[in-house]
């Protein structure tokens, strides 16, 4: 991915994958925007970057569960005298238990992080791409966006399903522009990810086969996006679960899915 001097935003670049991408690109050359909520990672992860690679940055917290995040950064990003060149849509987090266990403000939160602020940015970014004739949307998303649904962590499933149409949308609507649109469909992957959702010592079971470190998610990533792909599935493993399912009978898959999520998905009380 040819990226030397395009200014790229990555949310959720704090940690785990978002931090990964921010990573890889400044090691390609790329600028770099970097917001999360929390800010002194994000001017300490900025320092090593523009000191490894010698990239500029840009640092704005924010949260993007709130609804004025996204053109709060818009503005952030047009006063400093920037563009945004390539996004990568990151930020989020699991929620476990049953949805009506969960309340709604928080799922609210959720959505809005997950899903809405996905949108927002790139409704925000996106004329001026097709202006400039050239950008890169990735949308990170999951495995778990192409299976049946689980159990517990209701929306996860759901608002990942959502990132692997909308994107698929959204680069069929920009052939031919210049700019192209990926949906990301990691699996199990090494980060901060299961420490905040509180299901550790569940996925700590699992073999460690079924993971992936961050860094080459997003270094696949980057290449497939050159490639032309729409939708990437990084990982032997995951492309086999994902063709599984795809192969078998639905209501077979969503019998596995359903085993597998009473044993990883729901809070276990012991």
């Amino acid at each position: 991915m040819s990226v030397k001097g395009k200014w790229a935003l990555v949310t959720g670049a704090s940690a785990g994958i978002g931090e990964a991408f921010a990573a890889a690109l400044s090691s390609r050359g790329a600028n770099l925007i970097l917001t999360a909520r929390r800010v002194e990672r994000l001017d300490a992860l900025a320092a090593a970057l523009r000191a490894a690679h010698g990239v500029e940055t840009l640092v704005i917290p924010a949260d993007l569960a709130r609804a004025d995040a996204p053109e709060k950064i818009a503005a952030a990003i047009a006063a400093a005298g920037r563009r945004v060149d390539i996004l990568v849509n990151n930020a989020g987090y699991g929620q476990p238990g049953h949805f009506e266990e969960v309340g709604w403000a928080t799922h609210q939160d959720f959505i809005a992080l997950m899903a809405t602020s996905y949108a927002h940015l790139a409704h925000l970014f996106l004329p001026g791409m097709q202006a400039r004739g050239y950008g890169r949307i990735i949308n990170v998303a999951s495995v778990a966006g192409l299976v049946p649904g689980a159990a517990g962590h209701t929306l996860y499933g759901a608002v990942k399903a959502f990132l692997v149409s909308f994107s698929q949308s959204l680069a069929a609507e920009n052939i031919g522009k210049g700019v192209t649109v990926s949906a990301l469909c990691p699996g199990f992957t090494y980060s901060e990810f299961h420490d905040v959702n509180d299901t550790r010592r569940l996925v700590s079971a699992l073999p460690r086969t079924m993971f992936m470190e961050a860094r080459p998610v997003a270094e696949q990533a980057l290449d497939a996006v050159e490639r032309g792909h729409v939708v990437f599935v990084p990982g032997l493993w995951n492309k086999v679960v994902v063709w599984l399912m795809k192969a078998m009978p639905r209501p077979w898959g969503a019998a596995m899915v359903l085993r597998q999520s009473q044993k990883f998905r729901l809070r276990i009380k012991d």
